[in-house]
């Protein structure tokens, strides 16, 4: 099925590209939202007509996407979970649980932001994004454990471990760097004494 997009859609194209989706994804999920218009020369003329509208209506929209994301990003949110000695939930946090902690801080966030590929099944601490304009992605951190005192001490636990790695990882590359250098060195050494030899 053709169809005229009305915004940007990840991975399908941007505001006034006419696509070709499968019919289901039209009828149940484009159509309904009012993301897209089916592409007939009728809508595609009206859709031009409308164009510069709908772009400033999005450009504005993102503006505020945009004031949210520096109100929420890089934000933690701690959630408590019953969960077994092994650390697997019992049940498992999906989008509208992230949606619901998250809206205790901005009351407009909806399942609908929350960009997961599959319900979290274990305690720990995860990145999640949150796309709040199909142009905006904002980032916030989510740590699961049975109690929020444990979540906080998983948190730090986890951000000393990640300090940690970065510490390691700048020190073997500047040590890389250090051989490497030596190595020119040597090699420049080499260079002038074989031309002073010959």
């Amino acid at each position: 099925m053709q169809l005229i997009l009305l915004e940007r859609i990840e991975r399908l194209g941007k505001m006034g590209d006419v696509v070709t989706v499968r019919p289901g994804y039209a009828r149940n999920f484009l159509l309904p939202q009012k993301k897209a218009l089916r592409a007939t020369a009728e809508a595609i003329a009206e859709f031009e007509k409308k164009r510069a509208v709908l772009e400033l209506q999005s450009k504005d929209l993102a503006v505020k996407a945009e004031g949210t994301k520096k109100m929420i990003d890089g934000h933690v949110f701690l959630l408590a979970r019953q969960a077994s000695d092994a650390g697997h939930l019992y049940g498992s946090v999906s989008a509208r649980d992230i949606a619901d902690v998250v809206s205790q801080k901005l009351d407009h966030i909806t399942r609908h932001h929350v960009v997961l590929e599959a319900p979290i099944k274990s305690t720990g601490v995860y990145t999640i994004k949150l796309r709040l304009h199909p142009e905006v992605l904002a980032t916030i951190t989510l740590s699961i454990a049975p109690s929020e005192e444990e979540a906080k001490e998983l948190l730090e636990k986890t951000l000393t471990e990640k300090k940690d790695a970065e510490k390691q990882k700048a020190s073997k590359a500047k040590k890389a760097k250090e051989a490497a250098d030596l190595e020119a060195a040597v090699e420049v050494v080499t260079q002038t004494e074989a031309e002073i030899a010959s």
